[in-house]
């Protein structure tokens, strides 16, 4: 799906700002049909945002099941005879749209956009209200799964319900991304996907453009950075050269512009959209990743879209915060833990040369209880698969072109061995290749089991591994890291012969909290955690990254071991520096070293 672009031919109006909005407690909206009539009993909330911290309401921010959201818009009545859509780019987790009362678009899955065309439904020169009812329920048949739990006791009122979540985040919900309205011609270029190559200092461009509506002449040329054209064709699909191409590198992210142009029966151009673009390449072999035939080394942090307030809403503040805190630290890279991110934020990326693992929402594929099987038609069933392989639809769609992605995460610590978990990741692996045979793929894992039980990693190209030693094993024994992660990491190549990322690792550290010897929670323990694993990693030519847990602190729901969230972060949540920046940013920024 194109991102929303405004050119000659094209506009956008945001709908950003504040929206009306209401809870739906007890589930009635729906059937008494709130979006035929302005909503009632509203309070004000803002989009694109989390609505789970912007009240005093704690049962708003545990609340289970549909809130609604409304406002109104004027569409232009120069837009009449155009085609008009209205995109959202993420509603957790399922969400149903009305305009005038008519339905226009449901979508299931959170973190990815979907759009309806409100042509015949919206009135021109004229106020218009658009109605979203926004589900967070969570299923065995949605990304991530979860259930409700529902309590028939004496300790719980009648019909008590919690919702059970499988993954350590806070399960933030509402419209957390831009809503806007597009203006088109409706004979448009629909789709554009660009694949790259080179043949020593010649870039090869694959590229085809999709149309919809009548049929449309296409032409397209491409730009360099300074607006130069550097190559051109007239047709909608084919394979154009760059002679002395740029290379999109990790640190410098050189961008080339696709132009593509659309031109009606009448010879008029109807529509245009400008595709960026980075030429590279990327390949695996069994000890090493590859980016344009030099070595790369995965080393930075994953994160998470948190902040205070807005929760997992886009801010664009933050994340320009949060990468010049990446470049600041020496971070070449990080993995979209645990869903996609914003587009923005892949834009941002893009520019920067920052290196993405970009990660579906399948975390925590895991039955709640250890007796009974994962991969079951009561649990992780065909029905969780058939979504699945949409969610990587979606996100591929999505992201297909950004230069920074170099490598699809189809999930993160599910259940690995069952040996129905084979079969269940080999067909989502399956699915991922089909859409983009260009790119690898990956599975992360946090079970400790042997090699030979973990059925998923038969089908990957690259091993992501989470591991905690000294923390959640032999807590508070910093000298056995090296030891043990040495010991389990070097059978796990013996057996796949693949290249291994630590994916995760790290420990949960209060800021300001000070002991020397180091004890867990303190900034010293940190360090020394992280010291400790690197000890190990550079003695293993295999580990081809090293990506922290995590890049700063964020929400959790609410137990004994989180106290007001996961502590974990080298920055505090506010974007401050724990000692562990300062010495991850001292290992990132000297020459990579590997012990024989």
């Amino acid at each position: 799906m194109l991102y929303p672009q405004e050119n000659e031919i094209r506009e956008v109006k945001d709908l950003s700002g504040v929206w009306n909005f209401r809870v739906d407690r007890h589930a009635t909206g729906r059937g008494e049909e709130w979006f035929r009539q302005p909503l009632a009993d509203t309070m004000p909330m803002p989009v694109p945002a989390s609505y789970n911290d912007l009240t005093q309401d704690i049962t708003l921010r545990d609340h289970i099941g549909d809130v609604w959201y409304e406002r109104t818009f004027f569409v232009p009545s120069s837009w009449r005879g155009k085609r008009v859509s209205i995109r959202f780019s993420s509603a957790e987790h399922a969400a149903v749209a009305w305009v005038n009362g008519r339905e226009v678009v449901a979508h299931k899955g959170g973190h990815l956009p979907f759009a309806a065309d409100i042509s015949d439904v919206v009135a021109y020169g004229a106020e218009n209200r658009v109605t979203v009812v926004v589900n967070n329920i969570l299923t065995w048949d949605t990304l991530p799964p979860g259930f409700i739990r529902t309590y028939d006791d004496m300790n719980h009122p009648p019909g008590y319900r919690i919702q059970e979540i499988q993954f350590d985040f806070f399960n933030y919900s509402g419209l957390s991304r831009p809503v806007v309205l597009t203006a088109t011609s409706p004979t448009r270029i629909e789709d554009i996907t660009i694949r790259t190559d080179r043949e020593g200092t010649t870039g090869i461009i694959d590229y085809a453009v999709t149309t919809a509506g009548d049929s449309a002449r296409i032409s397209v040329r491409i730009l360099d950075e300074q607006g130069h054209e550097v190559a051109s064709a007239a047709e909608a699909s084919g394979s154009l050269k760059i002679e002395n191409v740029t290379l999109w590198q990790p640190g410098k992210g050189y961008l080339y512009t696709l132009e593509a142009k659309a031109v009606g029966s009448t010879g008029a151009v109807v529509d245009i959209y400008r595709e960026t673009f980075g030429v590279r390449t990327v390949r695996v072999t069994d000890t090493q990743f590859f980016i344009n035939d030099e070595p790369f080394y995965f080393q930075g942090c994953c994160k998470h879209e948190d902040m205070d307030l807005k929760g997992r809403g886009l801010d664009h503040a933050l994340n320009i915060k949060d990468f010049n805190l990446m470049n600041w630290i020496g971070a070449n890279s990080f993995r979209t833990s645990h869903y996609p991110y914003s587009e923005e934020i892949l834009q941002l990326a893009d520019r920067a040369g920052m290196v993405i693992i970009d990660e579906s929402p399948a975390v925590g594929l895991r039955s709640e209880n250890p007796a009974e099987p994962t991969y079951s038609e009561e649990r992780i069933s065909s029905r969780t698969l058939a979504h699945h392989k949409q969610v990587m639809r979606e996100l591929i769609t999505r992201d297909k072109n950004h230069p920074c992605v170099v490598m699809w995460s189809v999930g993160n610590e599910p259940i690995v061995n069952e040996p129905k978990a084979g079969d269940y990741w080999g067909e989502v692996v399956a699915e991922t290749r089909r859409l983009d045979p260009t790119r690898p793929v990956t599975l992360v894992i946090g079970d400790v089991v042997k090699p030979a039980e973990c059925y998923p990693f038969q089908h990957v190209d690259v091993m992501c591994i989470n591991r905690y030693h000294s923390w959640y094993s032999d807590p508070g024994h910093l000298e056995l890291i090296e030891l043990q992660t040495v010991a389990e990491l070097t059978p796990w190549h013996e057996h796949f012969k693949k290249p291994l990322i630590i994916s995760e690792y790290g420990a949960d550290t209060i800021a300001g909290f000070h002991a020397d010897p180091p004890v867990m929670f303190s900034e010293e323990y940190q360090v020394a955690m992280l010291e400790n694993f690197h000890k190990g990693f550079d003695r293993l030519h295999f580990v081809i990254g090293e990506h922290v847990w995590n890049f700063a602190d964020f929400a959790t729901k609410q137990g004994v071991s989180r106290v007001i969230g996961n502590k974990k972060g080298v920055f505090t949540r506010q974007r401050q520096p724990k000692a562990a920046a300062h010495a991850l940013r001292k290992r990132w920024n000297e020459p990579r070293k590997k012990l024989s």
